[in-house]
Order: structure tokens, then sequence, then C-alpha cells
């Protein structure tokens, strides 16, 4: 046992010595294409690379149009065809740097506050992480708790999916704006939302967290709604809107040893990490990986293995890939109205949004809540109390009640986009030939014919 022990302590310090040797490589082609600028990321391989890369361009708001991901090795290199959120190529001449420190060891901590809350320091607020069954009045209900305890809420976020609700919230304390840390204080709050989170129907169970700090929420939402297990069906979950079902497959590539999955769905920002994100939570590793966005339909197709080297050996392993990543597409897919709120903000705002939310019949799907100085910018998606379209008329008197130049509707950019068919892009080239296409896709060759 203590040669083995040490013979792995040796290991893990030689990675760490190699990563810091070389540290990861950022260039920014703004010349090689018309309509995009492209970013290459290569760097000595370890466990999460593409995650992390992935999760630094998502951050920095970037669009990913197309992707070329290669790790079979101690080596990885990504190549990212990217926009801005308005379809034009980068015009910052610091996008590179701006990566590399992200990707770097100081980059990481700061990374994931803010993006996280719109707060200067980790250490002035407390987070609370909530998982359960989602109803009607649900969100209400614990703003509603935390408002009569003196808390105020300065950013949140929520997400429903499959009768199941996940929300990460950062709260302050109401009269010094500072994190709250005493302990008999936090173990009240956690009782109270637990119990309402409970409700009388939650079988699976509900789950209550509290810290002190900060996390990428994004990373944790997807991590809680896995372990909350929300890719299972539920037959005693609410009748909604039936979001249009994300195509995957999941087939053997055995002379190679991987497995090959192909996901395809309607496009929308922050597809990738999504998928990226569930691959990483359920343990498999990404080996090569083609990514095309570059219409209303996205194509994403990774060779994987999971990480003691074995592809997917099951019917049942393989249905639970598909089943993983459609939860993963739809837990970001907003059903209903979108309901922008910008105005001062005030202790109490989101318990009295809400209450009027409920006392109007409208559920919550999902919903973004920052606050930024003295404003509070907060975004809802909402359905009736079925899980369907509201009608004029209600979101209209909500409107009246809460103050029309408060809140605004705006429809939500993808709920009407129609899919097309687009070409299917494969990656067996990379294994027919060493490659010259697949260079040419990485951007290491100026033509491919």
């Amino acid at each position: 046992m203590d040669n083995w022990s040490s013979s792995f302590t040796v290991d893990d310090e030689f990675k760490k010595l190699v990563l810091r040797m070389n540290p990861p490589r950022v260039t920014v082609d703004n010349t090689s294409d018309k309509k995009t600028t492209l970013i290459k990321v290569d760097s000595a391989n370890k466990r999460g690379s593409l995650l992390e890369v992935v999760q630094v361009l998502t951050d920095l708001n970037l669009i990913i149009r197309r992707a070329y991901i290669s790790s079979d090795g101690e080596w990885f290199m990504d190549v990212f065809h990217v926009t801005d959120q308005y379809g034009n190529k980068l015009s910052e001449d610091n996008v590179a740097e701006r990566i590399q420190q992200s990707l770097g060891p100081r980059g990481r901590s700061f990374r994931s506050m803010e993006r996280s809350v719109g707060v200067q320091s980790a250490a002035e607020h407390t987070t609370i992480e909530l998982t359960g069954r989602d109803r009607p009045g649900l969100l209400s209900e614990i703003f509603a708790v935390l408002a009569d305890h003196k808390n105020n809420v300065v950013a949140a976020e929520v997400w429903t999916h499959n009768s199941r609700m996940a929300s990460v919230v950062y709260i302050t304390d109401e009269e010094s704006g500072l994190a709250i840390t005493d302990p008999d204080r936090l173990a009240k709050i956690r009782k109270l939302l637990l119990y309402v989170l409970k409700g009388d129907r939650d079988r699976r169970g509900a789950n209550t967290a509290v810290s002190v700090g900060s996390t990428h929420t994004e990373r944790r939402l997807h991590q809680m709604m896995y372990a909350d297990r929300d890719y299972d069906k539920d037959d005693t979950s609410c009748v909604s809107v039936d979001q249009r079902k994300p195509m995957v497959t999941v087939e053997s590539c055995a002379d190679k040893g991987y497995t090959v999955v192909n996901l395809r769905c309607a496009d929308r920002p922050k597809l990738l990490f999504d998928a990226v994100c569930t691959l990483t939570d359920m343990q498999y590793v990404v080996y090569h990986a083609t990514i095309i966005a570059e219409g209303p339909e996205a194509s994403q197709e990774y060779y994987i293995r999971h990480m003691d080297g074995c592809p997917v050996s099951s019917e049942a392993e393989r249905q639970r890939v598909i089943h993983c990543l459609e939860a993963a597409v739809k837990r970001r897919t907003s059903t209903g109205i979108r309901l922008e709120l910008c105005g001062d903000d005030r202790i109490g705002l989101l318990s009295d949004v809400t209450r009027i939310f409920r006392e109007n019949g409208l559920s919550v799907s999902r919903a973004e809540v920052m606050t930024k100085g003295s404003q509070a910018i907060n975004v809802f998606y909402v359905t009736d109390a079925s899980g369907s379209p509201v009608k004029t008329e209600t979101i209209e008197a909500v409107r009246n009640e809460i103050g029309m130049t408060i809140l605004r509707v705006r429809d939500d950019l993808y709920s009407n986009s129609t899919p097309q068919q687009t070409a299917r892009f494969s990656l067996g080239n990379i294994f027919r030939s060493r490659s010259e296409k697949f260079l040419y896709n990485l951007g290491l060759t100026k033509s491919y014919s």
C-alpha cells in the first residue's frame, strides 16, 4: 500500500509540474475566416480541460459557431469559431490575454465569483442551494421566508425541469449588507426552506445547503439537477408545454474503443457548455468532438470514454446518456413568456413581485436575479399553473400592479425558431487519415481540398 501511495503521489505531482511548465496557450485569429474569430487553445491535458475552456468562453458571452476538439493523449487542442452576441467578429485586442488569464491559476477563483453574482466579494454574501419538487408559487414562498427573516436577495438563478426545481440564491443580512455567518440563524433559515420545499407531495425528497462564498452558478445548477435525477420521468408532474425534443444517439466505435454521441437540437446560447457539463458530471472524457451551430439547428458529435478508459458498455448506460443529455438541453430551454423587471432595488422586492405572480396564477419556470449597485435586473419566464401560455389580460394585470415601466414583456428569442435540417458532420475522417481535413479544421493548414 505504501509503494502504491508513493507512486500515486509522485505521478500526481509530475502531472502538476507538467501543467505548470505548459500553461494553456491561447491565440486569436481574426483573418482566416470572414464571419468568425478563431480562438485556439492548447495545453498539457488534464481532466476537465474542455469544460474549463468552454466555461471561460461562455462567461465572456462569446457565441460558439463551430468547434473542433482533440485531446487523445497528453495534450489537448481546441479550436473555436466565435462571434460576439450580435453575430460579429471580435474587435477587442485583449481577448487572448483575458482568456489566458482566466484559464490560469489566478483566474479560477475570480472567474466563478464574477459570473455568479453581482457583488464585489464572495465573502460579502451567503450562498443557499435548493432542490425539490416544483409547484406553482414555490418561488414566492422561498423569497417570502427569506424576506421575513431579514435577508436580502442580491442574486439568484432558478431552473425547473421535469417537475424538479434547482436554485442558487445569494443573500446578505438586511441590516449590515454582509454575509450571514451566525450558525443558529443559518440553521433556522435552512430548516424553514426545507419545510417549504418538501410540501406534502415531494416523494423524492428536497435538499438545502448553506455556505459562505461563491460558486459558478450555472455549473452548480447542472450538478444539482443531475444529482436530483431530473432526467428521470416523474408521473406526478404537471402537464406542461412540450419542448422540441433533442435528438440524441449513442453508438459504438468499436475499432477505436470510443462511444460516439450525437446531439442535434435547436441552437441557443450556452448549448455546448450545458452538454459538456453533463458529460463531465457523468464521468466521461471527451477525446474528440465536432460542433456546428451556424443555423437554427446545432449538431454536436463527441467521441467519449468513461474515466476508466472504457466505452459505454450496456443498453442501460446508453439510455442514461441519452436521457441525461436531453435533460441538459431542456433545463435551460425557457418555457413561457419572458418578463424583465428593471428598477430601483429594495428590501423585499422579490417577495412582493413573486407574490403578485402567484396571486395572478402565474408559475415561474426559470428566473435570473441580479443586483447592480442600486438597480435590480431580474428576468422571469412565466406560464399559467398548468404550464400553458399566459393570457394577455393576465400579463397586463400583473404589469399594472407592479408597474408598466418596471415590468416589461419580451418574447424569448429562441422560442419561435423552427428547426431546419443541417448537414451532419462526422469525426470519422480523423481516423481514416491523420487528417489533413482535421488539421484544416484546427486552423493548422491554410486550405483543404
